[in-house]
C-alpha cells in the first residue's frame, strides 16, 4: 500500500509503529516537538521555506507546495545507508532506504511551501520522516535554477542504530531484492526512484548501477512492478 496524505493527517504511521514495534522506540512527543520546533525557529518567521527532496519525496511528496525547482546540494550524496524495519522491510528482514550522507554532491528537487502553511506541512513531513529519529533535519545551502537557496534536508543520523554506513553494491541489491514492508519492496523503491529521477532530468550513476545489478540478478524471474511517475510529481 502507498502512504497517503490522509495517513499523515491522522498520524497513522507513527501510531502504527508504536503499536506494532514496541521494541523499536519511536521519538517521544516531546522529542518530536523539540525537533520540529528547532527547525521552525531556525527558519524564522518570514523566510521562504524550501524542502530539498532526493528520494521518495520526489515522487510522492504528500505535502503541499507552491513551487518546485531542480536543485543541487554540495557536501552530501544520496545512498542506501539506512535500515528500514517497517516501510520497506520488517524487523526480521530489514530493508534499505535512501539517506543523504556526507561527501560528494546530490541533484534533487527543491519545493517551496507557502509561508502560511509551513508549520502544518512540516508537521506532516515530520510524521513521515521523523518517526524514529533516523534523520537529522537541517538547513543546507542548495542551488536551484542557478540561484542559491536555503533548504531543509533530511540528512541521515549517523548515530542512529539504523544507520548502515557504506555497503557493497551486491549487499545493497540483495537486501533490496529480499526485503518487503508496509509500503512495498526495496527493489520497487529503487526502480521508482531511478525512473522518477530520470523523468525529472536527473541522472544518478550509483543508483543506475544498482538497478542494472538488480535487473541482471532478477533475469529469468518476475521482477517488482514499476509504477509510473508524473513529470511534475515531487
Amino acid at each position: 500500500m502507498a502512504l497517503t496524505r490522509a495517513d499523515l493527517e491522522n498520524d497513522v504511521l507513527r501510531k502504527s509503529f508504536v503499536r506494532l514495534h514496541r521494541d523499536l522506540p519511536a521519538l517521544s512527543d516531546p522529542e518530536f516537538n523539540a525537533s520540529l520546533g528547532a527547525v521552525l525557529a531556525a527558519l524564522g518567521p518570514s523566510a521562504e521555506c524550501w524542502v530539498f527532496a532526493y528520494g521518495s519525496l520526489i515522487w510522492n511528496p504528500l505535502f503541499r507546495y507552491v513551487e518546485r525547482r531542480p536543485a543541487i546540494v554540495h557536501g552530501f550524496h544520496r545512498c542506501f545507508c539506512l535500515r528500514s524495519r517497517m516501510g520497506r522491510g520488517t524487523p526480521e528482514r530489514p530493508g534499505l532506504v535512501l539517506g543523504l550522507d556526507r561527501g560528494g554532491r546530490c541533484h534533487g528537487i527543491a519545493f517551496r511551501i507557502a509561508r502560511a502553511e509551513v508549520e502544518h506541512e512540516l508537521t506532516l513531513l515530520w510524521r513521515r520522516e521523523m518517526v524514529l529519529g533516523s534523520y537529522s533535519p537541517r538547513w543546507v545551502k542548495v542551488r536551484a535554477s542557478e540561484k542559491p537557496l536555503r533548504a531543509l534536508a533530511f540528512v541521515v543520523n549517523r548515530r542512529h542504530p539504523h544507520y548502515a554506513g557504506k555497503l557493497p553494491a551486491e549487499t545493497i541489491v540483495a537486501t533490496l531484492a529480499a526485503a518487503r514492508g508496509k509500503f512495498g519492496s526495496g527493489a520497487d523503491y529503487l526502480l521508482q526512484t531511478v525512473d522518477c529521477l530520470a523523468r525529472n532530468g536527473i541522472r544518478d550513476a550509483r543508483l543506475e548501477a544498482l538497478r542494472e545489478l538488480f535487473l541482471a540478478a532478477a533475469a529469468g524471474r518476475t521482477g517488482p512492478s514499476r509504477r509510473g511517475c508524473p513529470e511534475t510529481g515531487a
